[in-house]
Order: structure tokens, then sequence, then C-alpha cells
């Protein structure tokens, strides 16, 4: 009992003599964690003073009034920052891993043509002004998350679910950008949208067997039509080809019957003026042109005298000499 009693006497001596100089030790750390505020190289740090803004210091080593007295919030305004919706990233690895939760509020929206949608999009920004961030609109990044959700709806809200789901993804991705970019500016929340990004879009989990069924009857369609393109590609210019050489060739067949019924009418008329000239001679010429012309298809030939009276009867030696042999 006396080793115990004298043991506390001692320490509560030690306590009354040292403090004074533990008080001030904790107080003057207090007041180094209180004041002292390193700020990273991507961040600017915005000083408050009771409550009111004071200034903003960039990175490095800074100093501010201790307890409470003044405060820095630390904005990352050299650094790309993302939201996500309809589903959330855990670990952005070799391979990413997702959330398990259900996000389907913020996904599943009504397009155009009264049709259901879900729409996983991301939405990367910066913070350009740390003043307008924090003090312009209260909890700036759930303002923008709200208004990132209501940019999508009204654009996917005029577009149909095809559209959404096909070829309309990146003209609605700029379109939401643009749009989301000019309701901050508005509210002068001091962010700047840098890309909105359709990460996935779907049919809802219900209706995808039969939205897949419709999609694979619409690629059959297209591929049937590309066939029948394709077909008639090849038979109808091979038909226009042959009826343009038939066309030519009848071209060609009545040039030539032209130029060959000019040529006989000249040659006739210019008969016709020798004959004008002198008829006997002319007549004599085409006489004999056309015995020249005839005779010699003729087999069987009789030539008689014109002045003779009678005409003799002559041995057909040619039949003959045939039955001879």
């Amino acid at each position: 009992m006396t080793d115990y009693s004298d043991a506390g006497s001692r320490a509560s001596d030690f306590l009354r003599k040292y403090s004074k100089f533990l008080i001030l030790g904790v107080l003057v750390l207090i007041t180094i964690v209180t004041t002292v505020k390193p700020v990273g190289t991507e961040e600017e740090g915005v000083v408050i003073f009771l409550g009111k803004y004071s200034r903003t210091v960039n990175p490095g080593l800074n100093f501010i009034l201790p307890f409470g007295i003044e405060k820095m919030y630390k904005i990352p305004v050299q650094r790309q920052l993302k939201q996500e919706f309809g589903f959330r990233t855990k670990d952005a690895d070799v391979r990413t891993t997702y959330s398990s939760g259900n996000f389907a509020d913020e996904s599943l929206m009504l397009t155009g043509d009264l049709n259901l949608a879900d729409v996983e999009w991301v939405v990367q920004y910066r913070i350009v002004d740390s003043y307008n961030y924090l003090f312009k609109v209260k909890d700036a990044e759930d303002a923008l998350h709200d208004m990132a959700e209501a940019a999508m709806r009204k654009i996917v809200g005029d577009r149909t679910v095809n559209e959404v789901i096909t070829i309309g993804r990146q003209e609605i991705a700029t379109e939401v950008e643009n749009h989301l970019q000019k309701m901050c500016n508005e509210y002068e929340n001091g962010i700047r949208i840098d890309q909105v990004v359709l990460q996935d879009v779907n049919p809802p989990e219900p209706v995808k067997p039969s939205f897949n069924e419709v999609n694979e009857a619409l690629q059959e369609k297209e591929t049937l039509i590309n066939q029948a393109e394709s077909d008639y590609n090849k038979v109808i210019p091979r038909a226009r080809g042959e009826a343009q050489q038939t066309i030519e060739q009848a071209e060609a067949y009545s040039l030539n019957r032209i130029n060959r019924a000019k040529g006989e009418a000249e040659r006739f008329n210019s008969l016709y003026q020798e004959y004008i000239k002198a008829p006997d001679v002319t007549k004599k010429r085409i006489y004999f042109e056309t015995m020249e012309r005839i005779l010699p298809t003729i087999e069987g030939k009789t030539i008689i005298d014109e002045g003779g009276s009678n005409v003799l009867p002559l041995l057909n030696l040619n039949n003959s000499s045939n039955s001879n042999k």
C-alpha cells in the first residue's frame, strides 16, 4: 500500500510540474496541424475566413490562421473528374470490376416513340473556377449529377429507341455534352464538360430477347435487300448494254441502207443523164451490161440469128453425154 501511494504521489507531482509543458505542446501541435496546409500540384486551395471567401492559394506549402479561424478547401482544378450513370466502377485495373448495385433509376428512360431504353453513360469534366464551384451552387457535384441526368433524358426523349441503341449514339452524346455545358454556364458552377460518353445502351432486360429477334429480322431484311441490289446491278447493266448494242447495230444497218439507196439513186440519175444525151447508145450499153451479168448464170443457152426465118433443132449434147456416162 505504501509503494502504490508513493508512485501515485510521484505521478501527480510530475503532472503538476509538467502539465503546462504538456498543454503547450498540445497547443503547438494543434496550431501546426491547423496552420500548415500543403496543396498538391493538381489542386488549388480556397481559404475561407470565418465562413467568408478570403483568397485562393497555389500548389505548395501554405499557411492559414489556426483553430478554425480560417479553413482551406482543396479543389482539383488540374484533374479530369468523371461521374458515372447507370453503373459504378469498383476497380479500374487491368480488368475493370463494377459494382453489383442496381442503378436502374438513373439509366432507365423513355424514348420519343414511347419505348424504354437502359442508357449507361459517363460525364468527364474539369473544375475551371474554384470560387464558382464552391459558392455559386450548393453542392456542385450533386447539382451536376442532376443536370446530366436531366439533359440525357431530354435528348433521349426526342429520339426513337432504334436511334438511341444503334445509329444515333454519337449524335446523342454530342447534344448532351453541348446542352449540359450550356446549363453549367447558366448556373455558373465553375465546371467545364470535356466529354460525354455513352458506355452501353440496351433495351430493358424483360424485353431484350424480343428486341434481339427484331434486330435479327432487320439484319436479315438488309441482307436480302443488299443481295437483290447486287443481282439488279449484275442483270440491269448487262441488259442495258445489250439494248444499246442492238440500237447501235440497227442504226448502223439503217445508215448502210440509206447510203446504198442514195448510191443507187445517184447511179440511176447519172444513167438517166447519159440516156438523155444518147438514148440508143445508153440502151445498148445497159443491154450489154445486163446480158454480161445474166448469161454466165444460165446453163443452157440457145443463140439464134435475128434475121433467120427457121430455127434449127439442135441435139442436146450435154444431156446425152451425161446419160452415156
